[in-house]
């Protein structure tokens, strides 16, 4: 009986598809009241004084001191091979030669065109064959605490 009931609902949105409801008129809005006449403005407070800032330090020097965190001092910079260095600057250094004299209108040689593509390769050769094989640690998942 259910199924029948949904057909026929069903077969009746259908058939009024597209008909519009018919709605009762709306009325007409009511006009707003009149505005109450304004009160008297109150007298103004005199203001407080503001309270003097000073720009001295209230605590002692040793006490910030004691519960200051300082950082330990930052390990040295990493250096690395001149073979590396000289692949890194190929990599980087080519191209950016290259790109410079293409925005400048500067023509170079062939030959040295040719030399700053061979040090992009021979860079980037290099420093995918240097890689390592394999993780620093077998049993290591990279992550660095």
């Amino acid at each position: 009986m259910q199924r029948d009931n949904e057909d026929e609902a069903w077969r009746a949105i259908v058939e009024n598809f597209g008909d519009r409801a018919d709605l009762d008129p709306r009325p007409e809005p009511e006009p707003p009241p009149a505005p109450a006449p304004a009160p008297a403005p109150e007298p103004e407070p005199e203001p407080t004084p503001e309270p003097q800032l000073s720009w001295d330090d209230p605590y002692p020097d040793s006490e910030w001191d004691s519960d200051r965190f300082v950082p330990p001092p930052p390990p040295p910079i990493p250096t690395t091979t001149t073979d590396r260095l000289v692949a890194w600057l190929g990599v980087f250094g080519s191209p950016a030669v290259l790109l410079v004299c293409l925005v400048l209108g500067i023509d170079l040689p062939s030959l040295v065109a040719y030399a700053l593509v061979a040090g992009f390769v021979g860079g980037f050769l290099y420093l995918v064959v240097q890689m390592p094989r394999g993780p620093r640690d077998p049993g290591d998942d990279g992550a660095r605490i």
